[in-house]
């Protein structure tokens, strides 16, 4: 399996960014893609993950109602719109995939097989 996550840039506080993961590969509806993201000197935080086929999906509560995960499952893509930007959205952000949704365990990046490139998401004033 192998993602491309594209879509980064610089953008002002409040301001918008879609960023796009391309997954290729033995891959089928119930596999799980996550974005997650990274500051320099933190760890990294889940954002959001979506199963590809639909009917789940889940959000950080640090990007719930500012962020919205969606997927097109003809180009095995995953999107993530990013509203209302804020600084403390500025990180690399990731794609990830793992074959099942795993209760309890979306968040965690230990559980994802698979990682794409980071791109890099800047909030500046």
């Amino acid at each position: 399996v192998q993602l491309q996550a594209s879509g980064g840039g610089l953008v002002q506080i409040g301001g918008s960014l879609r960023l796009s993961c391309a997954a290729s590969g033995p891959i089928d509806s119930d596999y799980i893609l996550a974005w997650f993201r990274q500051a320099p000197g933190k760890e990294r935080e889940f954002v959001s993950a979506i199963r590809l086929g639909g009917s789940r999906i889940l959000y950080a509560d640090s990007v719930k109602g500012r962020f919205t995960i969606t997927r097109d499952i003809a180009q095995r893509t995953v999107y993530l719109q990013m509203f209302s930007l804020k600084p403390q959205d500025t990180a690399v952000y990731y794609c990830a995939a793992r074959p099942r949704w795993l209760v309890g365990g979306i968040p965690s990046p230990s559980n994802y097989d698979h990682w794409g490139q980071g791109t890099q998401v800047t909030v500046s004033s």
